[in-house]
């Protein structure tokens, strides 16, 4: 079981499970200390640069929170403080844990921090890599997939919906396929336990939406036959 501790260094609060880092410091958040490490394995380009790094012998990603939108373009990574256990981190920490006690398919949240700044603060998560994974889109900018793996995808976003969890940017970057291709959710930043259904059908609608918007960008090997069949299978899971 995971043991889980908090720490204050002056401004900065840290979150993290002692079994993988049981020494962590503030630099431990930062792209160059793993870089001076030799222990970057990868990056990936979003609104900011996402660490894949390697300690101890696990795989890591370490990810900075940044705004999206036009706000975003303004205050940047900076957000308005109103206390630990409603910062984004903290949220996205205590949402993984809960989802892990559920056995879904999601990351294991090994660590966060939160450095306040008078009313504002900027923040940093640590979580599991899923081991020998690739995001939905880049699997279909080169691969056509068979109507098994489309069901094993509805079946998967079904199966976090009956646990009533709402992915706030459900799309196919968010989406990751191991080489069995077992099924994972990623990037939990603004989501939630969401009681009813109502909101169900519209975070369907924004899965479809960016099916759309991709293979109008990329041209990749999506079709509608390909969402039917997905959508056949989700609304069969979630019907049970």
């Amino acid at each position: 079981m995971a043991i889980i501790q908090q720490k204050t260094i002056n401004s900065q609060v840290m979150l993290f499970d002692k079994e993988h880092f049981p020494k962590l410091s503030p630099k431990m958040f930062t792209g160059q200390f793993w870089q001076a490490q030799n222990a970057i394995t990868g990056q990936a380009k979003g609104r900011s640069i996402t660490y894949f790094f390697k300690h101890n012998k696990k795989e890591y990603v370490l990810r900075h929170y940044c705004r999206g939108g036009l706000i975003g373009k303004i205050l940047d990574d900076q957000y308005l403080y109103t206390g630990l256990e409603q910062s984004r981190p903290w949220q996205e920490f205590r949402l993984l844990q809960h989802m892990q006690s559920l056995d879904l398919p999601c990351p294991t949240p090994v660590a966060a921090i939160l450095n306040r700044n008078g009313l504002s603060y900027q923040a940093d998560i640590i979580s599991t890599r899923i081991p020998r994974a690739q995001d939905l889109h880049h699997i279909l900018l080169n691969t056509k997939l068979s109507a098994d793996i489309w069901k094993k995808i509805g079946r998967t976003v079904a199966e976090f919906h009956n646990n009533q969890i709402y992915h706030h940017d459900l799309n196919i970057h968010n989406i990751m396929l191991d080489d069995g291709y077992e099924t994972y959710l990623i990037d939990f930043d603004k989501c939630q336990v969401k009681q009813g259904d109502k909101w169900k059908s519209s975070n369907m609608n924004r899965l479809k939406r960016s099916f759309e918007k991709e293979r109008s960008l990329s041209n990749i090997h999506w079709q509608i036959t390909d969402w039917e069949t997905l959508t056949t299978a989700y609304n069969q899971a979630t019907a049970r």
